[in-house]
């Protein structure tokens, strides 16, 4: 059937054009490749499976944050969330019940003797009341060994929220190089680079990915995509490198956060996804990306998360589901520009005037100006880009009909790949880093046939689909194939700990030149 539908395609368009030219027929405007498609959703059983809501990475007053423990599981139950990991710097989590169940004390009182302390520390006992909502609670190790806290909400249903164990945001010393890790009890309090930490929790035999890292490596400052992880710049080459190097060495480390905190600082960090699956997947491995919250506040808690693929709600279920990609990435958060032009180019072709095309045509006239206000020397050299569109109100609660993704089916005999979505309007198709196809999603299915994009593909696909309620990311769908790109080797080098300069001195030469420029036009 795959072969008859290209055949025909080939054969209508060459009759065409025999029939206007009379001597040239064009080659066929698809290519037939045999695609072998490596799905990591391939064992989620759609009709049994749950997605549950997970925040993988947020913060207490236990470290830097300026919430409680206990309004912060009080805000994540009434927001819907079924796994929380309390992630504190440099504290790995035990419970929820007492402060005495979590290694909080060095940090805590090393801020408290500073002054930085957001008031005392408030966990929750086996039961309670939660202040802000009135939401009454218990809490109890189930005799699988997994914690449960059961909050009795508003509405008069009851929801169950699983601790997962051991959370931590590791290297709470040192500039920026923060690492998430889950179900291993592990931290280390020196001053540590990138690879101290993953290297010991892979060790441990726990599960981790680097966190924000537009954050160490200044992408967040950068005013444009083209700008930012630049492989020809000598700094974006050292990092790119040295986090392709450390996935590459220890398993443990599953990939990297590319959407956290509202997208301000990871704005660019789908970018550098892509890079390092250009890299990975043509050697046959996948690379896995995160959304969090990264919540210090409570207005944060649900602007990132990620959907975990799940059949019981238990933490052996949990890590089964990171460790094997069955998981889709989520956020109502971008930051963008790019991005957002592409979002707003088809809202418009596709639907016409909308309420959020609105939105999100607000947003990047915004950064289009601000853009325009550094170049032009209206705005200060060192302005970063204009601020993410965000889909939450001013309290962090989404008022709308989530989007999800409900399956996901591959046809290896068809080469295609198709999504089944819920409140969608958009997909967006990449490969390479590049859009390659924008489909539209209001129908509930969504379909790439790989052949009509032969020519745009390298060793992976992956998938986003855009709604009102936000942006849900697949992973990568690895490609491998006769002809297909081989596997590059990179040299890793890695400067501990300094290598933080090295942003400072590329972007400090970025704004220098931004002045230069205006001086001298």
């Amino acid at each position: 059937m795959k072969i008859f539908k290209k055949v025909l395609s080939a054969a209508l368009c060459s009759t065409m054009l025999l029939g206007s030219f009379g001597v040239y027929a064009a080659e066929p405007s698809v290519k037939d490749i045999d695609y072998t498609i490596t799905n990591p959703y391939k064992d989620v059983n759609w009709d049994t499976v749950s997605q549950y809501k997970t925040a993988l990475h947020t913060h207490t007053n236990a470290s830097d944050g300026d919430i409680t423990l206990r309004e912060s599981l009080e805000t994540h139950a009434l927001q819907g969330f079924d796994l929380v990991a309390t992630t504190d710097h440099g504290i790995n989590n035990k419970g929820w019940a007492n402060k005495e169940d979590s290694n909080y004390k060095f940090v805590y009182n090393m801020l408290k003797a500073f002054g930085r302390t957001e008031g005392e520390l408030d966990y929750l006992g086996e039961s309670g009341t939660f202040t802000n909502s009135g939401c009454a609670y218990t809490l109890a190790t189930r005799p699988n060994g997994d914690d449960y806290l059961t909050v009795s909400l508003p509405d008069g249903t009851q929801k169950d929220i699983m601790r997962i164990p051991y959370g931590i945001e590791n290297n709470a010393l040192s500039i920026n190089a923060h690492v998430n890790s889950w179900f291993v009890d592990y931290q280390d309090n020196t001053i540590n680079d990138y690879v101290d930490a993953i290297r010991g929790v892979n060790k441990a035999g726990g599960i981790c990915v680097i966190n924000h890292p537009g954050e160490y490596t200044k992408a967040k400052e950068d005013l444009t995509s083209d700008i930012a992880y630049d492989e020809s710049n000598w700094a974006y080459r050292y990092y790119i490198n040295k986090f392709y190097g450390l996935i590459q060495r220890y398993p443990a480390c599953i990939g990297i956060d590319m959407n956290s905190k509202g997208d301000s600082r990871t704005r660019y960090d789908r970018e550098l996804w892509d890079i390092l699956l250009e890299r990975a997947t043509a050697g046959g491995k996948n690379i896995y990306a995160i959304a969090s919250s990264d919540a210090h506040q409570s207005d944060k808690i649900n602007t990132g998360y990620v959907r975990l693929l799940m059949n019981d709600l238990n933490s052996a279920e949990a890590r089964k589901a990171l460790e094997s990609g069955a998981f889709f990435a989520a956020s109502f958060c971008n930051g963008n520009q790019k991005e957002l032009e592409n979002i707003a180019e088809y809202l418009q072709k596709y639907y016409g005037d909308s309420e959020l095309l609105t939105k999100v045509n607000a947003v990047v006239t915004e950064m289009q100006q601000r853009v325009a206000d550094v170049e032009s020397g209206k705005a200060d050299a060192d302005s970063g880009p204009a601020g993410p569109l965000r889909l939450v109100d001013g309290d962090g609660y989404f008022h709308g009909k989530d989007t999800f993704i409900t399956s996901v089916a591959v046809n290896d005999t068809e080469d295609t790949i198709t999504l089944t979505t819920d409140n969608a309007l958009l997909v967006r198709w990449i490969a390479d880093g590049e859009v390659i196809a924008v489909t539209k999603a209001d129908e509930g299915t969504s379909t790439i046939d790989l052949d009509n994009y032969s020519d745009k593909l390298g060793t992976y696909v992956r998938a986003e689909a855009f709604g009102e309620g936000g942006t849900i990311y697949t992973q990568a769908f690895v490609l491998s194939y006769d002809g297909q790109p081989t596997e590059q080797h990179y040299i890793y080098i890695n400067i501990p700990v300094i290598d933080a300069l090295f942003a400072e001195v590329r972007n400090l030469g970025v704004v220098l030149g931004r002045v230069f420029h205006n001086l001298f036009k």
